[in-house]
């Protein structure tokens, strides 16, 4: 997320100061916190706050707000990434690694690389959603991980490939989709593959070239992999059984923050893997590092200290939201803290020093645990939320009270900004099937309200110090963008519901607002070029929401509404082509001649499970990553539905090939057809049907 780590801070406020003098773009702050003229990294700043210096954009003007330019995005579909600003140059990542170089002044495209995954990698294609959450920079290099495990270092001016070197041990099934970072020479990139077991690992590369400088495991190997590791040999004390066999998680797919004052970099570590915790650790254990934060020393990757948030993790709960680090005042004196709002609920703010628990709070509505035990730090777990004696319903889901869309946090207000979600789900152990072969656990959405604000998400803003909210602005939808704060008094956000708002920062109150038409999940930015501030965000609805598309749908279809890179500024006046509303209902398709056999959709019911992360559980789109199947007149046909699926006829575009054979093939589609005769209703619904085991 961030480049130039250790040196930012530094650069931003020298750069500055000529900015202020200039254009009094900037806002004096006692403390300094976040960015100015540049954005250089995707949280903005070494400290990832999320947090702009510049004023020319405020509350007294905001009402001024409009678009400057808009440039799109051909081809793309789910944009979670936050771009980055030097020099007014934009650069920003795309589906499948895709980065792109654009003026920040005029919208024009300067370059593109494409790192042909579906060439170079066409097996690890399949292996996610094809997301990808930003690029790094740092000495006239952008820095982007690739889902097949490359990381890729690009001539800033030119585009062209520096190195590239493979991340990935051999025979795993890991895939990057996070953000790089950039500090002190070096770039570090963490990787994906928790929900599959896969083992969790950093590792730090020099950025001239490309030569590895350090590794750190996030979670134990096997006896002879820790023999003569004492922070792995203690990590390992606190699993049972042959976790090595049956897998561990504990991925570093997103929060990474470097702490220039300390010369540290914090891990945010995901989820363990499999879900089940006597599956994986029969008989107990902590299970170090999973959702943990974990700090080491930024030069070698010395351990340093942890924090686990969840000691035996068993819901996808996962330590991998951005953190952010602060001076506040806490009893009268600074403190350098670390601050977080993890999926598990709780809001935590530990001292990044010696890495202790100073407060924790819930955020929202929490069963998990009853609170958090400040003298061990530990949670106070309720009863049966390990799923022992049978199923469960919990808050939050597996989506959690926050996930990767970024918070941000001012220094003006003392605040931080939280897209804030609230459902539940239901927990069991999964003792056949795919969920067994994989999770050990499966964990369903429930889609009924039993609260008010179920299945709504909010824009919340905390008070880190005091532990409470000092304001709520609910949103009729979960799935919501990451937010910016600015020097401004204001707080910038994407919608599910495709708008750009802009609230006061100490009130709440929404001052400004703009039809994106399309929904929107990553997080703005701003940047200023000569005297003129803008705010810039991606355009591009999906990620999760055809996984968990039962309460995540909001009715955007595929390829119907264009992706877009979209920059406001006082006097703005440009405008966007109209598109297609949102649109609830299904448009099914069918040929009433082909006959299904009934034992082939049983067998593509159980087998459909490898095609929900992109066109949704059950064939339940929700518009993105992938199209709805049931809607699409090309998969009428059983033999253009081979070519697909099977010869990777459309593997350029983004819909990868997987190796399945002809009779597998064959029962999924038969399920699909299915599937589009039940929306039709000319089919008997299948009330058992599957759901998110995840996400």
């Amino acid at each position: 997320m961030l480049g130039t780590r250790g040196l930012f801070l530094v650069r931003t406020v020298a750069g500055l100061a000529l900015a202020a003098s200039a254009a009094g773009l900037v806002a004096q702050q006692a403390v300094q916190t976040g960015t100015g003229a540049d954005w250089p990294g995707v949280g903005g700043s070494a400290d990832e706050s999320g947090y702009s210096q510049l004023s020319a954009i405020n509350t007294a003007n905001i009402r001024k707000l409009g678009l400057a330019w808009s440039l799109d995005l051909e081809g793309e579909v789910s944009l979670e990434a936050t771009p980055l600003a030097v020099n007014g140059i934009l650069y920003f990542s795309g589906s499948y690694g895709a980065v792109y170089a654009v003026d920040g002044a005029s919208g024009r495209l300067i370059w593109k690389y494409d790192p042909e995954i579906w060439k170079v990698s066409p097996t690890r294609q399949a292996m996610g959603m094809g997301v990808n959450r930003g690029v790094a920079y740092d000495n006239g290099r952008i820095f982007i991980g690739v889902l097949d495990g490359r990381l890729i270092a690009l001539d800033a001016k030119t585009g062209a490939v520096a190195w590239s070197v493979n991340t990935l041990p051999p025979g795993t099934m890991h895939s990057l989709t996070g953000a790089p970072r950039t500090f002190n020479g070096k770039v570090i990139i963490g990787n994906g593959g928790a929900d599959i077991g896969q083992r969790g690992f950093v590792t730090a590369y020099d950025q001239k070239t490309g030569a590895q400088v350090w590794r750190f495991w996030t979670v134990p190997g096997s006896p002879e992999q820790n023999a003569g590791d004492p922070v792995m040999e203690m990590a390992a004390r606190s699993w049972n059984g042959s976790y090595w066999k049956t897998g561990t998680g504990g991925t570093v797919w997103n929060g990474m923050t470097f702490d220039p004052e300390l010369n540290r970099i914090y891990l945010g570590v995901g989820n363990a893997g499999p879900y089940d915790p006597e599956k994986r650790s029969p008989g107990g254990g902590d299970n170090l590092f999973v959702a943990s934060i974990v700090a080491l020393d930024a030069d070698s990757g010395k351990y340093l200290w942890h924090y686990q948030q969840n000691p035996r993790e068993s819901w996808d709960y996962k330590a991998t939201a951005n953190m952010i680090a602060a001076t506040v005042t806490i009893d009268g004196r600074p403190r350098k803290v670390l601050m977080q709002q993890p999926t598990n609920g709780f809001f935590y703010v530990l001292d990044r020093e010696i890495g202790k628990l100073i407060s924790a709070e819930k955020v929202g509505k929490v069963s998990w645990a009853s609170h958090i035990d400040m003298t061990t730090g530990r949670p106070v777990e309720t009863a049966n939320v390990h799923y022992q004696e049978g199923p469960v319903d919990i808050y939050p889901s597996t989506l959690g009270s926050h996930n990767w869309q970024a918070m941000s946090y001012s220094p003006q207000t003392g605040l931080a900004y939280i897209p804030y979600m609230q459902a539940s789900a239901r927990y069991a152990k999964a003792d056949k099937g795919f969920l067994a072969s994989i999770t050990g656990a499966s964990a369903s959405f429930i889609t009924q309200k039993r609260d008010k604000d179920d299945l709504t998400g909010a824009l919340l803003a905390w008070d880190p110090v005091a532990q409470k909210a000092r304001w709520r602005m609910t949103r009729p939808h979960l799935w919501n963008g990451g937010t910016l704060a600015t020097a401004g008094g204001l707080v910038f956000q994407g919608t599910a519901d495709g708008y750009v708002r802009a609230h006061d920062a100490a009130s709440g109150k929404e001052m400004w607002r703009f039809d994106a038409g399309l929904g929107i999940i990553g997080a703005p930015m701003s940047y200023a070029i000569g005297d003129t501030q803008y705010v810039s965000l991606l355009v591009g609805w999906g990620g999760t929401t055809a996984a968990a598309s039962e309460i995540l749908n909001v009715g955007w279809k595929y390829g119907a509404q264009p992706r877009r890179l979209l920059s406001f500024a006082i006097g703005g006046k440009a405008r966007l082509a109209p598109s297609p509303p949102r649109d609830m209902a299904v448009h099914a398709l069918d040929d009433p001649g082909i006959v299904l056999d009934e034992k082939a959709v049983a067998a593509g019911k159980e087998m459909g499970f490898i095609c929900g992360a992109c066109h949704g559980m059950a064939f339940k789109g929700a518009g993105a990553p992938g199209p709805d199947l049931r809607e699409s007149a090309l998969s009428l046909s059983e033999e253009n539905f081979y070519q697909v699926v099977q010869e990777g006829a459309l593997a350029e575009r983004g819909m990868p090939r997987f190796p399945l054979g002809k009779a597998q093939i064959h029962n999924i589609w038969s399920y699909l057809r299915a599937t589009a005769r039940e929306a039709l209703g000319t089919r008997k619904p299948d009330t058992d049907t599957p759901t998110a085991a995840r996400f």
